[in-house]
């Protein structure tokens, strides 16, 4: 009976020591006799943990890390790393996290410059953006007001000028703003609007998608707009603007509310806008009613 222990203990050893991976760790790190004998408990249980990983066993415990044999104080011992996956899936979460959408689709979180389909118009829109993003941070960078018929693809640029701006570090937020306006109004009851306001104005990238397409008043443009428009250009804090109205359009919407003539307040307003971001007309088909079509 001894001896067949022996035999069963010898080919146990063996098992062990004849691994690949065991063997050149064993090779690589020059163990003695001695430190060899004090680790095999641990060789073997880098096996049995390696062969759940490799396995996908469900009680393996250390998902999204992979075994590895290391050193520790004289004898083989056992840790995790972390894998490919694991690193990608992290560094992914990382980007999307710097990504705030307001009343905006999450999908709007996955899209990149690659994503672009570099017709003429639309190449000249992505060289301006590529750049910006390789630019960041440089002094007095403006951004862009984009503007043309709707389903062209201004907020889908945005989203990925948000993305990239994401793989920096940097912090965007890009705002539905006619459906942030109702929310701030309706916020007026609560007394929460000063919240709202701050929360936008102080984004490090900021992005206001389809202004103009709001329901229009005095109030809205001058104690919510411009409020937020002043900050940021006084901090010089990069915006982006995505719009169905040019420049002029635009300030002739806000010079009519209600039937008043307000030219003097819109240009006011209309003034920070250009300070901040340089007007670019987006031409093209629209690519919901194609997509539609399709």
């Amino acid at each position: 009976m001894g001896e067949l222990n022996r035999q069963v203990d010898t080919d146990w050893v063996q098992a062990i020591l004849s691994d690949p991976q065991v063997a050149e760790f064993i090779t690589s790190h020059q163990l003695t006799q001695h430190e060899i004998n004090i680790s095999l408990s641990k060789f073997n249980q880098f096996l049995l943990e390696r062969r759940k990983y490799e396995t996908n066993d469900a009680t393996y415990h250390a998902k999204g890390y992979r075994p590895i044999l290391v050193m520790n104080e004289g004898y083989a011992d056992v840790t995790y790393q972390e894998t490919k996956e694991l690193i990608e899936a992290q560094k992914a979460q990382a980007i999307t996290k710097n990504i705030n959408l307001v009343n905006l689709p999450k999908s709007y979180k996955n899209i990149t410059f690659r994503d672009i389909d570099p017709t003429a118009s639309k190449l000249a829109v992505l060289n301006i953006l590529v750049d910006f993003v390789e630019q960041y941070p440089k002094e007095g960078q403006k951004g862009l007001y984009l503007y043309g018929d709707m389903g062209i693809g201004k907020s889908y640029f945005m989203a990925a000028l948000a993305h990239e701006m994401s793989v920096l570090g940097v912090a965007t937020t890009m705002v539905h703003f006619p459906s942030y306006v109702l929310d701030v109004k309706n916020a007026i009851s609560t007394g929460t609007v000063k919240e709202m306001v701050d929360a936008i104005k102080l984004a490090p990238v900021l992005i206001l998608d389809d202004i103009g397409a709001e329901q229009a008043t005095s109030w809205v443009r001058d104690e919510v707009l411009q409020v937020i428009l002043q900050y940021r250009m006084t901090e010089n804090l990069p915006t982006f603007f995505t719009s169905n109205y040019s420049f002029l359009d635009l300030e002739a919407k806000w010079a009519n509310i209600k039937g008043n003539d307000e030219t003097w307040q819109a240009r006011r307003v209309l003034e920070r806008v250009r300070y901040l971001a340089n007007e670019f007309h987006l031409e093209g088909g629209n690519r919901r009613h194609d997509a539609m079509e399709e």
